[in-house]
């Protein structure tokens, strides 16, 4: 088997400790292998990076174990050529399980080029990367927050959601805020209202007359405190995130010109997948990283239905959440795109399926650098009926399926 690299070391990763291995030649054309443990504390990583630099190393693998392995990479990753493995696909290839043997063995692969290593953003992206997903835990922590005050008014009866569209709008929580300080007519809380909510002033008056106690004025304004906080660091991050994406501005703009992708979604996109899309040969190469495209199995000559593979749970979120904001527009390619598949494989597949299109526009906006361009929702239309014979059977099968019994007579041509 031919060998790709000659010094390089595995480290096999851990919480407190790491064993690493090292293979290099041994001078008579074969190869000498040591093997250490160290602490992953500073010090001790310090101490590593003495030891691999004393043997010539040139390439070090690791294994992506939870977040144990990012001090470690981040240490060595300016003197030597790190490459970081999944490790569900590192089990996949034979070998034994110990500490030790992981080592050996993972490193005789790294040397014969056995595994495939995982993309990891430079130091600036990765800052980007920790902040936007901050920020997006912070928000769904935010939503969660804002639906127990609409649980807490509930169990008092008051049903302020069902006239005002949004619970913490600004007529509503002055309304909150008075009867937290001990307001409970509901004439005078009707009269809270702002805007065009006023129209609504009778509706408002029923609605929140209930049985809003000291205990709930104690749990929604713990609530209210909570959303406020949650306000404040949202925005900072913002503000920070605003700055880390000054040089990448373009790229933002770029995606933004995808439908259903706005600022926030276009910030955690190139977050996500980075600016340079000279790492992914194709735009399917990028599908597949980001999970975002059908499983494979195939067996005896036939292809069966398979879930997608794992990839980065934040950008598979954030690509769900613009489908399903593609869903409510109207004149995209997109969104024509998606009810087409919705009316034959459902829902869930459908979002999937468009979230793979985002993506896969994504690709093609940053690699070529132009905008998005918009197909219309009269796309299928126009090319179904340039090709007619196919179209003609699409239409038949649909009206077969519905239980109907079709045959086609040509109309005469006129005279």
């Amino acid at each position: 088997m031919n060998r790709l690299i000659e010094r390089c070391a595995m480290l096999d990763v851990h919480k407190a400790q790491v064993t690493a291995c090292v293979r290099v030649p041994d001078g008579d054309g074969g190869r000498r292998q040591e093997i250490r443990e160290f602490r992953t504390t500073t010090a001790g990583l310090i101490t590593l990076a003495d030891w691999l630099r004393s043997w010539a190393v040139t390439v070090v693998g690791m294994e992506s174990t939870g977040v144990y392995w990012r001090a470690i990479y981040y240490l060595l990753e300016d003197e030597f050529e790190c490459q970081l493995f999944n490790a569900r696909h590192l089990r996949h290839v034979p070998g034994r399980k110990s500490d030790v043997q992981d080592a050996e063995w993972g490193c005789q692969l790294i040397e014969h080029g056995l595994v495939r290593t995982s993309f990891v953003p430079p130091r600036p992206l990765r800052e980007l990367r920790d902040l936007v997903r901050y920020r997006k835990a912070k928000i769904q922590e935010r939503g969660r927050e804002v639906q127990r005050v609409e649980k807490t008014l509930q169990d008092a009866g008051i049903k302020l959601s069902s006239v005002a569209s949004e619970v913490l709008g600004k007529s509503a929580r002055l309304m909150l805020d008075a009867m937290i300080s001990g307001t409970h007519d509901p004439q005078l809380l009707a009269e809270l209202a702002k805007g065009a909510l006023r129209k609504k002033i009778p509706a408002l008056r029923e609605a929140l007359e209930g049985r809003f106690t000291g205990h709930h004025a104690l749990l929604v304004g713990q609530m209210l405190a909570q959303i406020d906080f949650l306000d404040e660091t949202i925005a900072t991050l913002s503000e920070r995130v605003e700055e880390l994406t000054g040089p990448f501005s373009r790229e933002i703009e770029l995606l933004d010109t995808i439908p259903g992708v706005d600022k926030r979604a276009a910030e955690m996109l190139l977050a996500e997948i980075g600016p340079d899309m000279s790492r992914f040969p194709t735009e399917h190469h990028l599908a597949s990283w980001g999970g975002m495209c059908p499983g494979q199995r195939e067996s005896g000559g036939k292809q069966h239905s398979a879930a997608t593979r794992k990839g980065s749970k934040w950008l598979r979120g954030t690509l769900t959440e613009c489908s399903k904001a593609i869903v409510r527009t109207k004149g995209t390619y997109l969104s024509a795109r998606y009810h087409r598949i919705k009316s034959r494989r459902g829902h869930a597949k459908a979002t999937v399926a468009t979230g793979h299109k985002i993506l896969t526009a994504a690709y093609h906006v940053l690699d070529k650098g132009v905008p998005y361009n918009e197909l219309g929702e009269e796309f299928f239309y126009r090319r179904d009926t340039e090709n007619t014979e196919r179209y003609k059977r699409r239409l038949v099968h649909q009206l077969e399926r519905l239980g109907h019994q079709v045959t086609l007579d040509p109309l005469p041509e006129a005279a």
